[in-house]
Order: structure tokens, then sequence, then C-alpha cells
């Protein structure tokens, strides 16, 4: 896809912005992943990762807007950096705090915590490491927080901490974290402590070339696994491995006819076993022969065993029958989605981000794609595609806007169910976050919100990672 130019942005001059809603007098928190503060409504966590602060170009920051019952607002957020009171670090030029983000109560106080990658960490005098970082929540949002232990051996721009995960991976009730990076894949295994941090932490085998995982429950038995997607010599397409815990230790499990990279993981059929939702967003070339034309995703079954390798997997791409448009060179169908159940019918649902779509003489303008779940899995049936140009929804599509930098289903308004967030890293150059409520007939555009950077007081690439 053809790169949009670099747009500079006033930098950040202090580590914190902020204009917390006011926490309530007694309620207990809420422990649900994603709510910060602990108030009842989930709250949503997203990146400007080549925000500068102060003289430190591309540093990058954290924006967090907290959820209520109307959704989100410029006016209940936070804008977090490693200049940040209580963060651990100082803002560098080229750090990318925020390249990855996952959600998570780690220290079991009721209130959700951040991991927040910075994939372009310099360590000593090895420039381009990558570090992770645990931001705390509180009643009052998030405030400070403790570095993640720094593997040693690390190499120089392998980009650590590219992907991040939380989930408990090994059933003691404890919520752990992994990060990846180029080359090296690392498990912190819970409990955390503010002042002790994980209980443990060692490097995971047998991943090879990696920078994405994926973490949920494909067995139905409330622990979460591990898919880690990477590069292998003589498969183009890459390879798709997934960790089960089994009482006492890791099972490994190869997909082999599985590609794609970025996913996620909910039960689309309602058949109680998480399902893996990959995209492979890359088109077929002289190199990697599989795929679809503009991109697809595919969904694996799980089962009591996870997904068994050798099933069929259910396919989808912009020229599946109901599915909006066509696939063309680029498009990028799959490069980002989410699920979540936006109906509210039990059933998981899927968000499709295509930010390479070309919308008339709009290159780059970006499309996001929403397919339902139903008893008998994924369905094209009922498919609606959103860009800026559908009506009720703010904006208009224009070159390199990229709607669909990222997204997240996400129940915001604690109405039961899903709202779609979706990122717009061009949108004026420096990027915005568009929502959309969910509702019992799927998305509706009525009360969509658009937050530009300039809203949030961001600086470039707001929108461009979205925590799940």
């Amino acid at each position: 896809m053809r790169k949009r130019p670099l747009l500079l942005a006033a930098a950040l001059t202090t580590g914190l912005l902020t204009a917390l809603p006011a926490p309530g007098a007694t309620a207990a928190p809420s422990g649900l992943a994603g709510d910060f503060n602990g108030d009842g409504y989930r709250d949503v966590a997203t990146a400007a990762v080549c925000t500068d602060v102060g003289s430190a170009s591309c540093a990058g920051a954290v924006v967090v807007l907290y959820g209520s019952s109307t959704g989100v607002s410029a006016s209940r957020r936070a804008v977090i950096t490693q200049n940040s009171t209580g963060v651990p670090g100082t803002a560098e030029s080229g750090d990318l705090f925020g390249s990855s983000l996952a959600a998570a109560d780690l220290d079991r106080d009721g209130y959700s915590d951040l991991v927040v990658g910075s994939s372009g960490e310099t360590v000593g005098n090895s420039d381009g490491v990558g570090s992770g970082t645990v931001l705390w929540g509180s009643k009052s949002g998030l405030s400070g927080g403790k570095g993640l232990p720094q593997p040693s051996g690390l190499a120089e721009y392998g980009g650590f901490s590219r992907g991040a995960a939380t989930g408990d991976f090994d059933g003691d009730g404890d919520m752990d974290v992994t990060l990846t990076g180029q080359n090296h894949t690392r498990l912190y295994l819970g409990p955390f402590t503010r002042s002790g941090g994980p209980l443990s932490n060692y490097r995971v085998g047998e991943v090879g070339t990696t920078h994405d995982v994926i973490a949920g429950d494909l067995t139905g038995d409330r622990v979460a696994e591990r898919v880690y997607p990477f590069s292998e010599d003589g498969d183009a397409g890459g390879s798709v491995d997934y960790y089960r815990w089994t009482g006492g230790g890791y099972k490994f499990t190869e997909l082999p006819n599985a590609d794609g990279l970025g996913g996620s993981i909910a039960d689309i059929n309602g058949d109680g076993y998480g399902d893996l939702v990959l995209g492979d967003s890359s088109d077929p070339n002289s190199v990697k022969p599989g795929g679809h034309k503009g991109g697809q995703i595919t969904v694996w079954y799980g089962g009591p065993n996870g997904p068994d390798p050798a099933q069929t997997p259910t396919v989808v791409h912009q020229d599946s029958a109901n599915v909006p448009g066509s696939g063309e060179t680029d498009d990028g169908f799959g490069m980002f989605l989410s699920t979540g159940d936006i109906n509210g019918d039990k059933y998981a649902d899927v968000a499709v981000a295509a930010p390479g779509e070309d919308l008339g003489p709009a290159t780059e303008a970006g499309s996001v794609t929403v397919l339902f779940g139903s008893a008998s899995g994924l369905r094209t049936s009922g498919a609606k595609s959103y860009t800026q140009d559908t009506a009720g929804v703010p904006g208009t599509a224009e070159t390199w806007d990229r709607f669909g930098s990222a997204v997240d289903l996400t129940d915001i308004t604690k109405d039961g169910k899903a709202d779609l967030i979706v990122g717009v890293d061009g949108e004026n150059g420096t990027g915005g976050l568009w929502t959309l409520r969910g509702s019992a007939t799927g998305l509706t555009t009525t009360g969509a919100q658009g937050l530009t950077a300039a809203a949030v007081k961001a600086g470039n690439d707001f929108g461009s990672v979205i925590a799940q």
C-alpha cells in the first residue's frame, strides 16, 4: 500500500492532559477489563504513536477516553506519555510509546490496567530494542506505572513489544501478559504487584519471527490460548501456532493451512468455544499464491481441544456473496479486525477493516465491514460496510484518511451491545477516532461521533492502535 506523507503536529509539552470523570463515592470497582476507573463503563485506550513530546519526535502518547451512558467525548480524557508523572522512562525520539496496547486487571484490585508497548525504545546503546510498561488503573483512571522486566540480549531494531496480549494463560486465576517482537516472545505470569512486578517471566520457545499475538479461550475451559502468527522461510503466507494450557504445561499446536497476521478470538457460533478469526490482508503474488485479491479473513472454529487443523475454515472477502464492494489491489481487507456482540443476540460479530480502500478519487480513504455471527457460524447475509461517506457518519472520505487504521468492538455505554470504535489515523494528517453505537438491529449511525487528534490534544497517528 502507498504510504501517506507524515505531517507534523504541535508537540505535547506536558505529559498529562486530563479532564477525568468524577469518581463514584462508594461504588466498588467493576473489575471489567478496559474499565480503568472502575465506574462500570468500559473505556477506550488508543495511541498516537508518532506524537512529539517536547523536542522528542515520535515519542508517542496514549489517549484514554472514558466511557459513559452517552459514549466517549473529548472532555473525559487523559493523554499519557513517558514524561507523565509516575510513568517509567523518559520520552525520547522514536520510542513509539503506544505501539501496542492490551487491557486487564493485573493486580486484582478491581481496576483494569493497561499494558503499553514502546517498540522503538532505546535501551543503553541499543537502538529500537523495545520495552513494555504497565499503567495502573485507579478510581481516578490510569495513573502511574511500572516497567515490565526487560529481557537481555534483544536485537537492535527488533521492536520488542510490538505485539501485546493479556489473559489467564495458566489457569491460576491471575491475569498474565505476553509481548512479542521480531525474534523474541516473552510470557509474564501473574499475579502482578505494583512493587514487585509479575510473579515470573521467561522466553517462549518454538516461536519464530513474529510481531503479533492473539489471545482468547478457544477450548471453553476459561483458560486463554496464545496464538502467534509468524514469518517462516519457505512459507510466504507465514505460519500460525497456538499454545494451550493442559494443567501441567503448554501444548503447542500448529495450524499449517492458516495464514494471516492480526486476528481476534470470540464465540461466533454460540457453541461455548471461542473461534479464531484471522486477517490475511496481503494480495496474492508470485511468492504468496494463497489469499484473495484485496484481502480476506478466515474463521477457525474452536472446540474442546482448540481449532481442528484439518477443518475447512470459513473464508470471507469482498467478492463473497452479500459482502459490499469488491476485492481490489491494496484494499487491505482484514488488516485489522475485532469481535464483539453488536446486536445482543449472544453471537459474536466481526468488524473487518480495509484501510486501503479507495472511494472514487479518494485513495486509501478506508472502510469497515461488519459481519454477523449465527448458530451456523459467520454469515455474509446482512453484511454492511461503513465509510466516512456513509450517511450519518461524521466527516468525508478523503485521500489517506485510512478509516479503519484500527478497530475495536467494545460496549462503552453499558447497554449490552458492542459499539464500533474506528481509528482514522490519517484524518487531517494527524488522526482521529470514530464511534458508532451498537443496537438490536446492528450498528446505527445515530449519535455517531468523530474525535480528531486536535480535539483531544494528541499528536500524529492518533487512532493507529486501539486496546483490545
